[in-house]
């Protein structure tokens, strides 16, 4: 008899779509990108819509019913989750995607459901904990390294930290990530938490963390869904018993 595939779970958007004859539909929609590689990896994924009533009851109990997460990309959180007024480069608020995702990644830490941020991900992950975003990195780095084109992604280097989760999954080395942000976690304000920093760019932005005592809470800035290096889906979906 086969395993079972585990189900894992994918936070997405909803946005207006047009699908002929049909336009601007309000719609549930994910990157195709990230079905592929959880079901590459030997996962079967399913679609969790954001809700503004979500809390950390509904979570618990969605949670309940899928073996691993994966926390998606896509807006700005909004500054006020954690208590700073919003930069004049904020992209509009998404208060459906903030409450659902930040209860999430609140009860999934809780529960130590297998985990995988991305992007936004990575960002809600801190946030639930207590952290904080900094909210333009141009203005600290001086470039637009991280997200040089609208629409497009590009790629940069990134280096794990050795003796991490990150590093014995992707290596110690330097590594060449797709990459498309203009924020990112504000590396102190995990200091008090049980995140550890697990990836660096050379500007001194952080690219990964992970908490070791979790069985598999790892979250990276990067976009591992928009390249071929499918070993993060592979090493979540590896970790569900």
């Amino acid at each position: 008899m086969p395993r079972n595939r585990p189900v894992i779970g994918i936070s997405c958007y909803v946005e207006k779509v047009d699908r002929t004859p049909w336009v601007q539909q309000w719609s549930a929609v994910l990157p195709h990108d990230y079905v592929h590689h959880v079901e590459a990896a030997g996962g079967a994924a399913v679609i969790l819509p954001p809700r503004l009533d979500g809390d950390d009851h509904l979570a618990r109990d969605l949670l309940g019913r899928v073996d691993g997460l994966i926390l998606a990309g896509g807006a700005d959180i909004e500054s006020s989750r954690y208590g700073a007024p919003p930069h004049a480069t904020a992209q509009n608020p998404r208060p459906d995607r903030d409450s659902w995702e930040l209860a999430l990644a609140r009860v999934s830490h809780a529960v130590d459901l297998p985990t995988l941020g991305i992007c936004r991900g990575m960002q809600v992950m801190a946030v639930a904990a207590g952290g904080a975003v900094e909210q333009h990195l141009p203005d600290r780095v001086g470039t637009e390294a991280h997200c040089p084109v609208p629409g497009r992604y590009a790629a940069h280097s990134v280096t794990p930290v050795a003796g991490t989760r990150v590093s014995e999954i992707l290596g110690a080395a330097p590594l060449d990530v797709p990459t498309y942000h203009h924020q990112g976690v504000l590396a102190d304000s995990l200091d008090h938490t049980a995140y550890r920093f697990s990836a660096w760019h050379a500007d001194g932005t952080p690219e990964a963390m992970e908490d070791p005592g979790s069985r598999f809470r790892v979250a990276v800035q990067w976009h591992p869904e928009a390249g071929a290096d499918a070993r993060l889906f592979r090493a979540l979906v590896a970790s569900v018993p």
